[in-house]
Formats: structure tokens, C-alpha cells, sequence
């Protein structure tokens, strides 16, 4: 206590001046409508800058989750642009609504969509793997589609309960079907390693007619992909090893290199077709067996 009164007898007159210059300013900002108008005005400013800062440090810290609920947007107007595509044909050769169109709008009913982060991810080597975080308590299960808001991105492989591994199309045993847009014809898209942007597209038929520049997607030939989700674009076309089909190099509009977001495609009756196709094949087997 003696040595707060120590401090204020010594420093009294500084606190004595800084008290008078307060009440000055009060009453001259409160009885001068011109200085009171000077000071309300760059309270004012001050305030909306500091508000500013506050936004934009608001806006910042969410931009991830902001681009997440794109990432799975763009994957749904991706598939409804698909309908469209068909229906428009359908339009072209019939000018009546037919039940065709019908059907292939309701095919998007089959499908929901589960977003998720990438955690873990690798483009240099042959094999591949990305973590995403969801698991079967999300709903991701093996075998499940996954893409982003750019294009395809791969299949999940294995599913924990927080957590699943996926097999991306930059691995050497991933083979998804896939058509030319606009064609009848698909083959495989497959990777070979090394360039993380660019893949390939084997068994193209020779009587194929297509163009550099055309794009490539899903066909809908499996359980796993609705048709329509992007995979590329043609930049180069090759005679297969047996010269039987052909090979198209496709860029992938996929950049794996900065991909954070993703969404799990999952199909209602995928487990029934998937399981039917691997009685068939069996089944088969078997056959060939005896």
C-alpha cells in the first residue's frame, strides 16, 4: 500500500494532466457539434475496419468448409447434367417426352453422396493409396465410388469405423469403365505410373470414331459409377500392343496433387448387383473347372 501512495505522490502531476486532458476532451467533443461530428465519424471508420478484419479472418477460416459443400455440389449438377445430356438426345430423335427420359432422371434417386477429406495421399508411387475421413459409421463401405467436384477420383477399398483407404485411379490395379462422351464405344481407364495427371483409356474398338479434344467419363457399366462423372480429356491416340484397339491418352481433369475434398458415391443396389456379378463369375469358374 505504501509503495502505491509512493507512486502516486511521485508521478501525481502526470496523472493530474493526463486526468484534465480526458475531461477536456469530453467536453469538447460533447458541447462542439462540429468536433463531435469529426469524432463520430473516425470512431466510425476505425470500428468498420476493425469489423473488415474480423470478416475477412472469419471468411478464412471457412473456405474449407465452404469449398467442401461445392466439391459435392459440383458432383451432383455433374450427374444432373448427365440426365440432361440424355434427355436432349431422346428430344432430338423424338419430339415427345418418352418414358426413357423418365426412367434415366430417376437413376439419380438410386445414388447418395457422403463428403469427406483427404488425410493421406500419394502420386509417386505405382500403387498408390489416399485416407479419407469417413468410415462405416458415415456410411462409406469397400467397393464405393468416390470423386470431387473436378472428376472421378478412384474406389474405396477398405473401410474402418472413422476412417477408409481408397484406391485411386493412379494405381496400377484400379480399372474403371469408361465411354467416350457423346459415343457408344468404352474401355478401361488404367494407369501405368509416373505422370500423376495423365492416364489411359485401353480396348477402344478400331471401328471407334472419335477427336482429340473430346471427353472422356464414366459408361455406368458397373455398380459402382453412375454414368456421365468426368474423367478427362483425349490428347493423344494409339495403336494397342496387338493392334487390335486402340489406346487414348486422357488428361485427367482430376489434379490430385492439391485434391482435399471428396465425396463417396453411394447406389442403393450396389451390394445386390455387385454380389449377383460375383456369383456369376464363380459360377463360371466353376464351370470351366469341370
Amino acid at each position: 500500500m505504501q509503495n502505491l501512495l509512493d507512486f502516486f505522490l511521485k508521478y501525481y502531476h502526470w496523472l493530474l494532466f493526463l486526468i484534465l486532458e480526458i475531461i477536456s476532451g469530453v467536453l469538447l467533443f460533447r458541447y462542439n457539434s462540429y468536433q463531435g461530428s469529426v469524432w463520430f465519424s473516425s470512431a466510425n471508420g476505425v470500428a468498420g475496419k476493425v469489423y473488415e478484419w474480423r470478416s475477412a479472418v472469419t471468411q478464412f477460416f471457412s473456405l474449407s468448409e465452404r469449398n467442401a459443400i461445392l466439391e459435392q455440389r459440383n458432383v451432383e449438377l455433374e450427374q444432373q447434367l448427365e440426365v440432361l445430356r440424355g434427355k436432349v438426345a431422346d428430344l432430338t430423335i423424338d419430339t415427345t417426352v418418352t418414358k426413357g427420359a423418365v426412367a434415366e432422371t430417376s437413376q439419380l434417386d438410386s445414388y447418395a453422396l457422403i463428403g469427406a477429406k483427404v488425410i493421406a495421399n500419394a502420386i509417386d508411387s505405382r500403387d498408390n493409396l489416399m485416407t479419407i475421413d469417413r468410415g462405416r459409421a458415415d456410411g462409406v463401405n469397400a467397393d464405393m465410388g468416390v470423386v470431387c467436384g473436378t472428376g472421378l477420383v478412384g474406389v474405396v477399398y477398405m473401410a474402418s469405423q472413422h476412417y477408409a483407404v481408397v484406391i485411386p485411379i493412379l494405381n496400377q490395379r484400379s480399372r474403371i469403365s469408361c465411354s467416350v462422351r457423346g459415343r457408344e464405344f468404352f474401355g478401361y481407364l488404367n494407369w501405368n505410373g509416373g505422370d500423376p495427371t495423365v492416364a489411359y483409356v485401353d480396348d477402344i474398338p478400331r471401328h471407334a470414331k472419335f477427336l482429340k479434344g473430346e471427353w472422356v467419363e464414366t459408361s455406368g457399366f458397373s455398380a459402382i459409377f453412375p454414368p456421365g462423372l468426368t474423367v478427362g480429356q483425349i490428347v493423344g491416340v494409339y495403336n494397342s500392343a496387338d493392334g487390335l484397339s486402340y489406346r487414348l491418352k486422357v488428361k485427367l481433369s482430376t489434379d490430385f496433387s492439391t485434391l482435399r475434398n471428396v465425396s463417396v458415391i453411394t447406389a442403393y443396389n450396389a451390394e445386390e448387383r455387385i454380389r449377383l456379378n460375383s456369383e456369376a463369375t464363380d459360377s463360371l469358374l466353376g464351370t470351366k473347372l469341370r
